[in-house]
């Protein structure tokens, strides 16, 4: 796929996991992205993101539709739409959708690309595994 500057939904890179759908909008395979990446999430009722980090990079979470329960390492809030969770580099983090409604998030990470690993999956390990355990819950990208 070339690299451009304007994306339609249909150009985004889709990906299909358990439990979401993510549409990346905006990193060095869609777009001329150097320093973003812009995914746009949707989150079916009692699905989500397990606890994972990213290490080098910072995200941002902006709600457009329906309600998340955000971590932020042990914190947690229920964020409505126009509010905004901001996750520095490298902190545990998790999104879930308590509701019986599709939620639908921004994601917003920086710098577009890492020299290691996008993400680390921690929702197995303590004390993650036992703030919300989540059955059924599919793998993060």
């Amino acid at each position: 796929m070339a690299a451009h500057r304007f994306i339609t939904e249909r150009e985004a890179l889709k990906e299909d996991f358990k439990g979401r759908t993510n549409y990346w909008l905006c990193r060095p395979e869609v777009a001329e992205a150097r320093d973003l990446q812009l995914c746009r999430a949707v989150l079916p009722a009692g699905e989500g993101h397990p606890f994972h980090t990213h290490p080098e990079l910072e995200e941002i979470i902006y709600v457009i539709a329906g309600e998340v329960e955000q971590w932020v390492e042990r914190e947690k809030r229920r964020l409505k739409p126009g509010e905004v969770a901001h996750i520095p580099r490298g902190v545990v983090h998790a999104t879930f959708n308590p509701t019986a409604q599709d939620a639908v998030i921004l994601a917003i990470l920086s710098p577009a690309a890492a020299k290691g690993p996008f993400l680390v999956d921690v929702s197995g390990e303590e004390p993650w595994a036992s703030l919300r355990p989540v059955a059924g819950s599919g793998t993060i990208s």
